[in-house]
């Protein structure tokens, strides 16, 4: 049996009255104890009798007309004779949109959301749209906007921290993701997910599975400490489901979540976000190097490559580390480059060309230098960003279609050249890896890149993406949390996240 979830909403919607009979069955076994019915999904008139049948735990009611992300094609007197006969059904909550709330009065003990819904934005006046809620004959408040913004979602979380009534909300799509679980730590009561991922509800709404799977969504309080990613995009990254797995093996209080930033929006997210406050960034493209004016300390690697990849708050602000780093010369080392005879080659005396100029580039470019690599190539799609990071350690830049030209023992791909989806893609033609050099693909996903592929057909040593990410997170887990993981947890757990066997809740526990 699954875990029960208190704290978790969980929305059916189909138009089917046998397919919601199945849902709800499979809701419940799946940890569901409090669901809500899209009554406006329904292709045929609701039998609330029918539905009844399948009652284990306390529903809401709920009939969205189409202004508010809903599916009721009706008329207002039709919708509004729907939602009392839903309320007189026997149903323990409804869902009421605030321009008719005060239509529709309170009927015996059914508890009642009233309700706020933006598919467009999140409105200038949302405080006073707030404030005209409170008035309201209601239970809980809901409020939910669309976020243009990675701000967006702060005022509504800034209300539900200060909430006046018990309020639920979020924002909608992917800037507002982690606004949904954010909520839950700033008190509300609790949150919204889909118990079907193919159902478009909402955009950005998470499925019952992801919620599980990936948020361990069941600990989260009022002293959960926040953490996150960020980048543009986010989306793909495995990061949330490494550390918050990481979190609950180590029963450490913790949310990880994924911050969409896009560029140029960093220097008035991280202010505004420290009134919730977050502890901890890990940060990833495009903003390794823009994040630096945000710490007030720098490690030595920081400060070197000019890059970081974290940043945790202390007393003073926050404090910036590059861990990307150590894991990548870690990795380099296990996986020395081999000579035609097959006998081990220094690093120090063997070349590298790397792919790429970015903050992964950087931070394995000043390795290697560090390191003494006899020559260092640089090549990435804009020359001028080749010639910077050459310059810097005393490399060669190199055209990118000049890429082959160049005889080396070591090939680093920090290019996104082969990243899912893009599964047929290689940055170099499989006839320039030779047997013996090591072959080094930053990319994690898939961890079999094409270019790891050719590289293992070709007899050469291979490093892939999993290894650097394994490392480099296992390090900003223990700066998040002062705990030491062994690179086997984490390994395990991130196979398991790859994998697309998902397993079982048992096995989670």
């Amino acid at each position: 049996m699954s875990p029960e979830l208190a704290r978790v909403c969980v929305v059916i919607a189909r138009t089917r009255h046998k397919m919601v009979q199945v849902e709800l069955d499979e809701a419940y076994k799946a940890g569901a104890r409090f669901i809500e019915v899209r009554l406006d999904y329904f292709s045929k008139a609701v039998d609330f009798k029918r539905l009844f049948e399948k009652k284990q735990c306390p529903w809401v009611f709920t009939l969205r007309k189409v202004k508010d992300g809903g599916r009721f094609a009706g008329s207002e007197e039709q919708r509004q004779a729907l939602l009392r006969s839903a309320i007189v059904s026997g149903v323990d909550w409804i869902d009421l949109e605030t321009e008719i709330a005060d239509e529709i009065r309170r009927f015996r003990d059914v508890k009642r959301i009233v309700s706020y819904h933006n598919f467009q934005e999140t409105p200038a006046n949302l405080e006073e749209i707030y404030e005209k809620m409170l008035k309201q004959d209601a239970d809980v408040l809901k409020i939910v906007t669309m976020a243009n913004h990675p701000n967006d979602s702060l005022r509504i979380l800034k209300l539900i921290k200060e909430q006046k009534k018990p309020t639920v909300g979020h924002c909608m799509g992917e800037y507002g993701l982690p606004s949904r679980m954010i909520a839950l730590v700033c008190g509300a009561p609790f949150m919204y997910c889909a118990f079907n991922s193919e159902r478009n509800i909402a955009p950005g709404l998470l499925s019952l599975a992801e919620l599980k799977q990936i948020y361990q969504i069941n600990g989260v309080n009022q002293d959960t400490k926040i953490f996150g990613l960020l980048g543009d995009p986010v989306s793909h990254s495995f990061s949330p489901i490494l550390h918050n797995s990481m979190f609950r093996k180590h029963k450490f209080n913790g949310l990880y979540v994924p911050f969409r930033v896009g560029r140029g929006q960093l220097a008035e997210m991280i202010p505004a976000y420290q009134e919730l406050p977050v502890d901890g960034y890990s940060v990833t493209i495009p903003h390794k190097n823009a994040a630096m004016a945000f710490a007030k300390s720098l490690d030595e690697h920081s400060q070197e490559t000019n890059a970081l990849n974290t940043l945790v708050r202390t007393a003073d602000g926050f404090s910036g580390c590059n861990t990307d780093y150590d894991a990548a010369m870690a990795c380099l080392k296990q996986a020395a480059p081999k000579d035609e005879n097959g006998a081990t080659i220094e690093l120090g005396n063997s070349s590298a060309i790397i792919l790429g100029a970015g903050g992964a580039a950087r931070a394995i470019a000043y390795g290697l230098r560090r390191a003494g690599i006899n020559q260092i190539y640089i090549t990435s799609r804009t020359y001028s960003n080749s010639q910077q990071l050459a310059n810097e350690v005393q490399g060669k830049a190199v055209e990118w279609h000049l890429r082959h030209s160049f005889a080396c023992d070591v090939v680093i791909n920090c290019t996104p050249v082969g990243m899912h989806p893009n599964l047929d893609e290689s940055p170099v033609h499989s006839s320039y890896l030779k047997p013996g050099m090591v072959v080094f693909d930053t990319i994690y996903n898939p961890e079999n890149t094409l270019l790891i592929k050719d590289a293992r057909n070709r007899g050469c040593q291979i490093i892939t993406g999993v290894e650097m990410f394994v490392r480099q997170a296992a390090m900003q887990f223990q700066k998040f949390t002062n705990i030491d993981v062994p690179l086997d947890d984490m390994r395990e757990c991130f196979r398991r996240a790859l994998s697309p066997l998902r397993h079982t809740d048992e096995e989670a526990e």
